[in-house]
């Protein structure tokens, strides 16, 4: 067999995943690898087929044992013989799994890197040939990292007493540059294929929050969402039992996770949360590692984490089958507050010198700082976070909630300016409370024992309040005019770079939400409503959607006759692809992504069984017009409807004082659903116009000439000189607001 059988008879795919083959055919090849993937990109496969492949085992260092649980649950689903070695077993259970090793049974074991130096362990590793050894989570081994383990440097000591060196593959999700440089360098990677596929998810949507009422905001988007599965983070564990029992009271099916529970208790709801016994799983960030569950559609941060490695880690837990998900983080300042007080009371590791102490106590308030600027900005958030990695982004994803609410711009150039003269004034002593007092003129017992009432800054931005001075100082913090110390105080200090604002060579434009009578949830839920992002369950029609659930119970009954979680027999991609292909024979059924042999073995002819019940043995149509490209991630257009407008999008429509008709069909097409409908040109709307009689056309010296009617010119049409890149004036069609409405009127009447 080659690696394009495994991955057919096995995991039941047809082509492989960007970077996937490139990762596979190095180690193949022999040569070391390190892959930086995103959660939900397909790591697993990059290490697992070669493993098959090679004549020797595979052993993954794997931190958690609900991590390896799961993954040796879904090798086993797919026929592939795999075990794991960890303390969960007993010493008689790793006895005979180590025995039935050194037998050729297993091709792939997980084990915890504690394990690695045992006896029994070495002893095993020295009459066995290990083809490969792979580091899961391998951001794990750097003391740069946010997730450090002393334990995984046991797996540099465990290389080096092997007789022949094998392989060495490393993966992670989240690596800045320093982390993956310590990661080569602390493995001792030899030469290795090095690749980065990117950081992006493009499936999740984020958004930052700011309720007055966390808990209120929380229990009305369950509500909202009561059919999916999701995960809520909490910074202390009292905030865990607080919100557990809020929700409780009020009927939700929610569990909860942290140290503070026995580990039976932990186990238990952790299970419940897996089995989809309890949809709602509220937890601190001691969850979620190992936790491989595909269906999770929401990842809500009550408190902000203490950096982006965190977050990016967490919020990585939604949507990991590809669908669309949500990441939203509810910010309130009391959470920098939070957070600044579990850094300052971390235990410190003994192992470090008093000097390499400091420096990982400044790095995690850097990194608290970091969050703290991605929960005030107006920018995009995902091009904030992509750009944390060392990765270039878009300036506008379209699926944030940056990206699709309404700001207004304002040049706070002026303040700026005072802003920076004031730090100076004060030689850099303070942080940004004292310096927004200050400039606003406050008179509090701590600016009066700074005496900072004597400068001449005090009170010069008296026509703003302190929140209005802070987001000005965040805006100049984000883009590199200010910076702060690295110790626990912040002090604002100023950049090279600010002496441009006070030369006059550059403006500062504060970005702020336009302020509307529209309820915050209302307008959030709009805006999410207008995302491009689409689940491909939605291309299913009311009969696939039908079929679809009778799938899903179908599923459910055989998770709960097995003793396995849902998604391990299948996930929901794979059932959509059911709808869509409505599979009635083997071969049929073969061709659907994620059915491997094995697969259809076990489960193939009881979903066919419920396909033929459904559809009578007919291959009925249950989707939109389009298609799935699994392989890409990404929707195949086969036919589009054309372009229409609901009453609701036609409601979100820009008006401007004037338009182009190219730049009116711009924005038009900014407001329709991307996945099924055609886009709208100018050249359509003037077609549509010209029916109206509202405009004509004429050939005048071999040009084409534009004309308005009189109902055109009472519609608000209107002519103007235009200049081509050419320098060629020319005229051009125009429409005022009174125009843009009528346009809008006449698509959607048609």
């Amino acid at each position: 067999m080659d690696k394009y059988d495994v991955l057919k008879k096995y995991y039941g795919y047809q082509d492989f995943r960007k970077g996937q083959e490139i990762l596979i055919d190095s180690m193949l090849k022999g040569q070391d690898v390190l892959g930086i993937m995103p959660t939900g990109a397909g790591k697993s496969i990059c290490y697992q087929i070669p493993a098959l492949l090679m004549p020797g085992v595979t052993l993954v260092i794997s931190p958690l044992i609900s991590l390896m649980k799961d993954q040796v649950q879904a090798l086993n689903q797919a026929g592939i013989h795999a075990a794991y070695i960890n303390s969960s077993l007993s010493e008689f259970q790793i006895s005979k799994a180590l025995r039935l090793a050194v037998t050729g049974r297993y091709k792939i074991i997980y084990v915890a890197p504690e394990r690695l130096e045992t006896y029994e362990f070495l002893q095993f590793a020295k009459q066995t040939k290990i083809s490969m050894l792979t580091v899961d989570e391998a951001h794990c081994i750097s003391q740069w990292g946010q997730d450090f383990r002393p334990s995984y440097l046991k797996i540099v000591q465990f290389i080096r007493q092997l007789e022949e060196r094998p392989v060495i593959s490393a993966f992670t999700a989240t690596a800045t540059e320093n982390v993956k440089e310590d990661i080569v360098c602390v493995l001792g990677l030899r030469t290795p294929r090095v690749l980065v596929t990117g950081f992006d998810r493009k499936n999740l949507y984020f958004a930052v929050e700011t309720p007055q009422r966390k808990e209120g905001y929380v229990t009305n988007y369950i509500r909202e969402h009561e059919a999916d599965s999701g995960i809520i983070y909490c910074a202390t564990r009292k905030n865990v039992d607080k919100l557990y029992d809020q929700l409780q009271q009020k009927n939700v099916a929610v569990t909860r996770y942290h140290a503070g529970l026995s580990g039976e208790e932990r186990k238990q709801n952790q299970e419940d949360f897996i089995y989809d016994n309890k949809l709602v799983m509220i937890a601190t960030n001691a969850f979620g590692m190992g936790i491989d569950k595909s269906n999770v559609r929401y990842v809500i941060h009550y408190n902000m984490p203490q950096s982006m490695e965190n977050y990016y880690q967490e919020a990585g837990r939604a949507g990991r089958d590809g669908e669309r998900a949500e990441c939203i983080l509810l910010y309130s300042p009391q959470d920098v507050m939070i957070n600044r007080f579990l850094i300052e009371n971390k235990e410190q590791n003994n192992g470090y010198t008093q000097e390499e102490n400091t420096a990982i106590r400044e790095r995690d308030e850097e990194r608290l700082r970091t969050m703290t600027y991605y929960c005030m900005t107006t920018g995009c958030l995902r091009e904030y976070i992509l750009r944390y990695f060392d990765e270039r982004g878009d300036k506008s994803c379209g699926n944030c909630i940056n990206c699709i609410r309404e700001f207004e711009e304002t040049d706070v150039t002026e303040a700026a300016g005072k802003i920076i003269t004031c730090i100076r004034e004060v030689r850099q002593r303070y942080g940004i409370n004292v310096i927004a007092g200050m400039l606003a003129g406050e008179d509090r017992a701590k600016l009066r024992e700074y005496g900072v009432m004597a400068y001449p800054s005090y009170g010069s931005l008296h026509e703003l309040n302190e929140g209005e001075i802070k987001q000005i100082i965040n805006q100049l913090l984000t883009e590199k005019l200010l910076t702060t110390t690295g110790d626990k105080y912040a002090l604002l200090q100023v950049t090279g770079l600010a002496d441009e604002i006070i030369d006059g060579k550059r403006n500062v434009i504060l970005k702020r939400m336009k302020k509307t009578g529209e309820d915050r949830n209302e307008r959030s839920s709009r805006q999410k409503k207008n995302s491009s992002k689409t689940r491909n369950s939605d291309i299913l029609n009311s009969r696939g959607l039908e079929l679809f659930e009778r799938l899903r119970k179908l599923r459910a009954k055989i998770a709960g006759e097995e003793g396995l979680p849902p998604y391990i027999i299948f996930s929901d991609r794979t059932l959509v692809d059911m709808c869509i292909k409505v599979p009635v024979s083997k071969e049929e059924m073969l061709r659907v992504s994620g059915v491997g042999e094995n697969k259809y073995e076990r489960y193939g002819e009881r979903f066919m069984e419920a396909v033929r019940e459904y559809t009578g043995g007919i291959h009925e149509k249950f989707f939109f017009g389009e298609m799935i490209d699994f392989a890409e991630d990404r929707v195949i257009s086969e036919k589009k409807t054309e372009f229409s407008l609901t009453e609701e999008q036609a409601e979100q429509f820009p008006y401007a004082d004037r338009y182009l008709l190219t730049e009116l069909a711009e924005k038009l097409n900014e407001l329709r659903d991307a996945v099924r409908m055609k886009k709208i040109s100018g050249a359509e709307i003037f077609r549509k116009l010209q029916d109206e009689e509202c405009v004509s056309e004429m050939f005048q010296k071999g040009m084409r000439k534009k004309i308005i009617s009189e109902k055109g010119l009472e519609a608000g049409l209107f002519l103007d000189l235009r200049r081509s890149k050419k320098g060629t004036e020319y005229e051009d069609l125009y429409c005022d607001r009174k125009a843009q409405r009528k346009i809008l009127d006449m698509i959607r009447r048609n």
